[in-house]
């Protein structure tokens, strides 16, 4: 074969490819790997130009994927004071009174509903420390906000509204806007008026954000959004003026409501991209979240709430869903409650056998025995997140598991219960709403906290595989991914522990020794060196 570009060796290679399970080199060119094998094939492999990188005894797995992150919308998500570490009202009223002040406002992201000790979230019991300003706090769901009395005027909200998609201004029994807001459109009426970061801004923070994410193992994402309309245009751009650190993957929104016109331009978007991201699948909402009082249940939560799919026709959920089927379109449908997926399990299972492992269900936080074989029989992907689970408590006094009951609450994150009945199971973080680091996921796969923590919890190679063949097999790329073998991508993560095999606590803190993507080095803890031909 020709010289390769770069040779890895001094390693032991986790491969998962059936065919050679172990390796001790890897050659790459051309970004793909072009050759797998012992130290001593490394002479016939390299050529004047090659760079020989000695990972010094390190593990060389296949590039780490996050199956389910949101790397855009996040960095307008996670924008203003972090406050995912308050942990009740004194502190939240704290982090406020000390938070910046972006263009007059007091923005903030991560808050866990579990800071309002069982109180209704209402901006009442904060007002008082903004001293007027006008507030947007996102909480760490994603699906719903804390809007201040100043910055409801501003959005012009002054009592409920009606939605074409489930969502809320929640108000008092008198009619007053708490300044709770549940789901996309509630929020959207406030935080269309939040500052924005400039094109300039969104570039630098997206490509420190891919730098930060490859320091952890990562070489790619599926990102669930394609965010507003200038995305392709600002990852165009990052592009024109470097590299992508990550290869990303983006599923636009479909929305209730979708007509056939916006149906075929989903379709039409398919395969849009540039040299490490396209277009590659359709995102649904089948429910919210427990939490929010959104999940799509079989039987309402504690607060009587839950009964509602986010689709208010869930038919025309499944028309949208066949349209896209026959079309040969992936797609990724967000179902926490056991309803919702139930639901999308019977629409996939009107489709026939030719949407087998095309479609997958994002979140599955609670589902019941009846439902967990039917992924693997309907050929249904399990996309899970398992660092979620730290919003939860083993003595079940968190807000999910209050609202969920004992029953439900005991069938969390069934990660494990999933791959034992065959199902194919993509791991990931939901970054912004759990940290993106890669190492967190593992770890919390193979240690799950909270509800989940009674539960039998995945192997580290199951893990691994999550984030790795499984996350291939999510995207339709198993021919070309999440294997090391001659002609996959050149996608490589190096660890200085096993993941397999090194105990949770310590793969947590694991230094990332090298992180390679589509063949380009995005990340290295040693200093390289090249070696002339012999």
């Amino acid at each position: 074969m020709p010289a390769a570009d770069t040779v890895l060796t001094g390693a032991r290679v986790r491969t998962l490819d059936p065919g050679r399970p172990e390796a001790r080199a890897v050659a790459v060119s051309d970004g793909r790997i072009v050759a797998v094998g012992e130290e001593s094939d490394v002479r016939d492999w390299r050529g004047p130009g090659t760079e020989v990188i000695d990972l010094g005894g390190a593990t060389l797995t296949p590039g780490l994927t996050d199956a389910h992150s949101h790397p855009v919308w996040g960095i307008e998500m996670a924008e203003g004071t972090d406050l995912s570490a308050v942990r009740d009202l004194d502190q939240l009223r704290t982090a406020l009174r000390a938070a910046e002040h972006s263009g007059g406002w007091v923005v903030g992201y991560g808050l866990d509903h579990n800071a309002f000790g069982g109180r209704p979230v209402d901006r009442a019991l904060i007002e008082d420390v903004l001293d007027g300003a006008p507030a947007f706090l996102r909480l760490y769901d994603g699906h719903s906000a804390l809007a201040s009395g100043a910055a409801l005027s501003a959005a012009g909200i002054t009592g409920p509204r009606a939605f074409g998609q489930r969502s809320e201004i929640v108000c008092d029994p008198q009619g007053r806007p708490t300044g709770h807001l549940v789901e996309h459109a509630a929020m959207g009426l406030v935080g269309a008026l939040v500052p924005k970061p400039s094109s300039a801004e969104r570039r630098a923070r997206l490509v420190e954000l891919l730098d930060a994410m490859a320091a952890t193992g990562l070489t790619g994402a599926h990102v669930m959004d394609l965010g507003d309309g200038g995305v392709p245009a600002l990852l165009a751009t990052v592009e024109y003026e470097g590299h992508l650190p990550l290869r990303l993957n983006l599923a636009p929104w479909c929305m209730p409501g979708a007509t056939d016109e916006e149906l075929t331009e989903l379709i039409e978007l398919q395969g849009t991209g540039g040299r490490h991201w396209r277009v590659g699948g359709v995102k649904f909402f089948m429910d919210g979240t427990v939490e929010g009082g959104t999940a799509w249940l079989e039987h309402a939560d504690c607060h009587g709430q839950g009964t509602d799919a986010f689709w208010p026709d869930p038919a025309g959920y499944a028309r949208a869903v066949r349209v896209l089927d026959a079309a040969g379109v992936r797609t990724a449908t967000h179902a926490i409650g056991d309803a919702a997926v139930r639901h999308v399990l019977d629409t996939v299972a009107s489709l026939g056998g030719q949407a087998r492992m095309r479609h997958r269900i994002e979140h599955i936080e609670t589902v019941p025995d009846d439902q967990l074989k039917r992924f693997a029989e309907l050929g249904v992907i399990a996309s899970m997140q398992p660092p979620h689970t730290a919003y939860t408590r083993a003595d079940h006094t968190d807000e999910w598991s209050k609202r969920l009951g004992e029953d439900r609450a005991g069938r969390a994150w069934r990660c494990r219960d999933l791959r034992d009945a065959g199902a194919v199971l993509a791991l990931g973080s939901d970054w912004p709403i759990a940290h993106y680091d890669a190492r967190q996921v593992l770890v919390t796969a193979r240690s799950p906290l909270g509800a989940a923590a009674a539960g039998p919890a995945l192997t580290g190679l199951m893990a691994l595989e999550g984030m790795t063949s499984h996350a291939a097999l999510a995207a339709g790329e198993q021919r070309v991914a999440g294997r090391i073998a001659p002609g996959c991508r050149a996608d490589l993560t190096a660890f200085v522990l096993d993941p397999v095999t090194a105990p949770p606590d310590e793969l947590a803190e694991a230094p990332v020794r090298l992180t390679m993507s589509g063949g380009r080095i995005t990340y290295q803890e040693v200093q390289r060196s090249s070696a002339p031909a012999l």
